[in-house]
């Protein structure tokens, strides 16, 4: 079996409140170590890259908590946003309690599933 050889779409981050804020009233999927959200870009060009955006309440913990939460995020997001994410649309992902206490492979798992839940609408 040959290897996917398509091109993986560019990443871009969300930065500013407006973008978390639309990609709110988009699609929801939760699971226990994380939340992640997702809605296609406006327009009629909505670019071929994928937005990517992370934060964390301070439900999760003090702000070393949340930064460390927030970088699990970030890397679980790099191994798997490029291969599951849509081109056009922007992804949201919130820390839970649970994303700091979680291993490793259940965090990309979470992850993985909710990323494929949300490519099917």
């Amino acid at each position: 079996m040959s290897p996917d050889l398509s091109p993986m779409p560019e990443l871009r981050r969300l930065r500013r409140r407006r973008e978390f804020t639309y990609v709110r009233d988009g699609v929801t999927e939760r699971r226990k170590t994380l939340v992640v959200q997702a809605r296609a870009r406006p327009g009629d060009e909505p670019g071929e890259h994928v937005g990517e955006g992370y934060t964390a309440t301070k439900k999760v913990g003090g702000a070393v908590e949340r930064n460390r939460a927030k970088r699990r995020l970030r890397e679980a997001a790099r191994r798997l946003l490029a291969q599951h994410g849509r081109p056009g649309w922007d992804y949201v992902f919130i820390a839970r309690e649970a994303t700091l206490d979680t291993g490793w492979a259940r965090l990309l798992d979470d992850m993985e599933s909710a990323l494929i839940s949300l490519a099917r609408t």
